[in-house]
């Protein structure tokens, strides 16, 4: 059985009928939601369903972002309103004990909430690492300024998430925090030298290499690649990420349809393909746009392959945790978390 590499958005609260077919035609590899998708738990239990009928696989992969604070697709009375990753951090800052167990628990309860209504891979945690002055894009979804802090915590929630049974994707590599623009709009460009680089946003890709899937930025690295953004660029791809990083997990693109990217999305989907992505991540959900990046997209195969499948090993197991008592745990920590 072969699959599309691609993961992709759609339209509505449930797949319409244009969209089953094209999706039984084509096979994508996973799905993503956003808030377009989500009406209440007994439509999203519906929705999952049906796209994994669609699919004919359990283990398709059905992709969400929900970090906490801002960005965070699911909401009450859905489930609670959660702390930012910069709520996280300060804790951590006043004892180092509560905030990494406050990240555990954090991503431990994504997993029974996104579970429970059949999602079961998120985009988290975000190891971007900000600079005074950068955009606010990153700003609360960062855990802290330090590098360190940043994969200490990154590192926590994921291990939450995967206890779970929810597969963790850590996002931009190789690094988002510096960028003085919001790549949804338009393209940022990045002039710190290798060193520096190195030396901090890079750091919390490096420690946590081990990780089974990321997410890239479409940010140009003009120490790296002056022409190219890195989701598009050979040499941030092979050269950076999978040599010096020595990443060797599944990597998948960010969105294309966003504005940092130009061109027609065919075109982005092969350029992205070819520069060494395993995973192109297409969220518009006009069908139009999908049914031109599907054709564009090979299905996956070799390395690429291997990769999916071992990320897919981490997304449906999970721990034998109490909810109640994480929930409460939690609340003792973050006494404001809305009840849902």
């Amino acid at each position: 059985m072969t699959f599309k590499a691609m993961i992709t958005g759609f339209e509505g609260t449930m797949l319409t009928e244009a969209e089953q077919e094209l999706f039984r035609r084509v096979r994508p590899w996973g799905f993503i939601l956003f808030a377009r998708n989500v009406e209440s738990l007994e439509q999203l239990r519906a929705l999952t369903a049906q796209i994994r009928d669609v699919t004919g696989r359990d283990e398709t992969l059905i992709f969400i972002d929900q970090e906490g604070g801002r960005v965070q697709r699911l909401r009450p009375p859905l489930v609670p309103n959660y702390p930012s990753a910069s709520q996280i951090g300060a804790l951590y800052e006043q004892d180092e004990e509560k905030g990494m167990r406050a990240a555990w628990l954090l991503g431990r309860l994504h997993a029974f909430d996104l579970m429970g209504v059949g999602i079961n891979a998120n985009c988290l945690p975000v190891l971007d690492v900000p600079v005074e002055g950068s955009h606010e894009v990153i700003g609360s979804r960062a855990y802290s300024y330090d590098p360190e802090t940043v994969a200490v915590l990154g590192n926590a929630v994921a291990e939450g998430l995967m206890a779970g049974g929810v597969l963790p994707v850590m996002k931009h590599m190789p690094g988002h925090g510096r960028a003085f623009a919001d790549s949804h709009k338009e393209l940022p460009s990045v002039d710190a030298p290798l060193s520096e680089l190195c030396a901090r946003d890079f750091v919390p890709f490096c420690q946590l290499d081990d990780l089974p899937a990321a997410m890239t930025a479409h940010i140009v690295y003009k120490a790296l690649d002056p022409e190219r953004p890195a989701t598009l660029s050979p040499v941030v791809i092979n050269c950076v990420i999978r040599d010096m990083l020595d990443y060797d997990g599944l990597l998948m693109s960010d969105d294309i349809s966003m504005k940092a990217l130009s061109g027609n999305l065919d075109d982005i989907a092969r350029e992205i393909i070819a520069a060494g992505c395993d995973v192109v991540l297409h969220c518009s959900g006009v069908l139009e746009e999908t049914i031109a990046v599907a054709a564009a997209i090979p299905d996956l195969k070799d390395e690429s392959l291997r990769r999916a499948e071992l990320a897919e090993v981490f997304a449906g197991e999970a721990d034998l945790s109490n909810e109640a008592a994480v929930r409460a745990e939690f609340k003792a920590l973050f006494p404001e978390v809305a009840v849902a």
